[in-house]
């Protein structure tokens, strides 16, 4: 059970391991609401979500008209306070997430969570659904420092330090993740369940999986092509 073909397993946070897409839109929709613009369905908020807070609040602003750049900053310290607040009333792990993050512990793997969210914020939403104990590492969007985020390889090398080193895989739901990825020299796997922003396929991962019951045989597959 020891002899797994990765020794590190990361993953993406938003749209990979846990569906946050009710609390990030609700807190969208409140900055949206106190620019006077029209709230957005879940559904359109979804593929915003992946480049950090502040890129889906630019997106979101964008699509409603537009804002400047001091408009901007003062909704995304009004969406973070709102998010804090509420960030975890709705989101909760994909289904079988958390089957597979209990199949690749006991085969001996650390886990790791590398996300472009504020670290803190990712901290707080992996605390409050009591899975934060289940990865050796968590890095976030500013923990490399500004320009270091996903898709910059610096997140997933510090990924496989912070681990003690060894075979690594990646397991996302965008550009961002399959890209860092790639630049970093590992295999990526992409979620077609995640917050897609373009057709799973031009992501160009090294697998996809529609559901968390195939991670681990792709993971097996992938790591006896890498041999």
């Amino acid at each position: 059970m020891m002899d797994f073909a990765f020794d590190i397993v990361g993953f993406d946070l938003d749209g990979t391991l846990v569906d946050t897409s009710g609390d990030l839109a609700n807190a969208l929709n409140h900055a949206l609401a106190d620019a006077g613009r029209p709230p957005l369905a879940r559904e359109a908020v979804r593929t915003m979500i992946g480049g950090g807070a502040r890129h889906m609040l630019m997106q979101g602003m964008a699509s409603t008209g537009g804002c400047s750049e001091m408009e901007l900053d003062r909704l995304y310290r009004l969406l973070l306070d709102h998010y804090e607040s509420h960030i975890a009333v709705e989101s909760a792990p994909f289904a079988g997430a958390m089957d597979a993050i209990d199949a690749l512990e006991s085969r001996g793997v650390k886990l790791a969570v590398v996300t472009n969210k504020l670290e803190a914020l990712a901290e707080q939403l992996l605390g409050e659904l009591g899975i934060r104990d289940r990865f050796a590492c968590l890095i976030g969007g500013d923990t490399m420092g500004k320009g270091f985020g996903k898709p910059h390889r610096a997140p997933i090398d510090e990924m496989i330090r912070r681990c003690g080193g060894g075979r690594a895989a990646f397991v996302g739901d965008s550009i961002y993740d399959t890209g860092a990825a790639r630049n970093a020299g590992i295999p990526s796997v992409a979620c077609s369940f995640g917050f897609l922003m373009q057709p799973v396929e031009e992501l160009e991962a090294d697998a996809v999986i529609d559901g968390y019951d195939e991670l681990l045989p792709v993971l097996e597959r992938l790591g006896r092509v890498a041999r």
